[in-house]
């Protein structure tokens, strides 16, 4: 099993970062129906922007293993903040549900705050 678990590491950093980044894709293609969701919610608008770069950039970072402690920690917070935002209306089954999502996915990333990037990351290179 040993020689299996060393991709297992870039691989749980790729299907929890996947996430991230094909969300911020698609706020780009539809970046004016996103705004008004936000702002429906009491979130500025001029935000999005920063939402983007933040699943964009730290999921791609993630998936690399660059600065991967620090890229999981932020991405933790956004869906911890992200669930309580938008996703706090816990009569609603379905938003119940997303709000779990986001604190599980939080849950996973916390594990590589803790444990760190793992196999085949940017930073394991060697320093000179």
């Amino acid at each position: 099993m040993d020689q299996f678990t060393r991709y297992f590491s870039p691989l749980g950093r790729a299907l929890l970062a996947l996430i991230f980044v094909m969300s911020g894709v698609g706020k780009i293609s539809a970046y004016a129906g996103t705004q008004g969701y936000m702002e429906a919610f009491g979130v500025p608008g001029m935000l999005l922007p920063l939402v983007i770069l933040v699943e964009v950039g730290a999921g791609l970072a993630l998936i690399l293993g660059w600065q991967t402690r620090l890229m999981a920690f932020a991405l933790a917070g956004f869906s911890v903040v992200s669930g309580l935002l938008f996703h706090a209306n816990f009569a609603d089954q379905m938003q119940m549900i997303m709000f779990m999502k986001n604190l599980s996915i939080a849950g996973g990333l916390m594990f590589i705050v803790a444990h760190g990037a793992g196999h085949f990351a940017l930073d394991n290179r060697q320093r000179n």
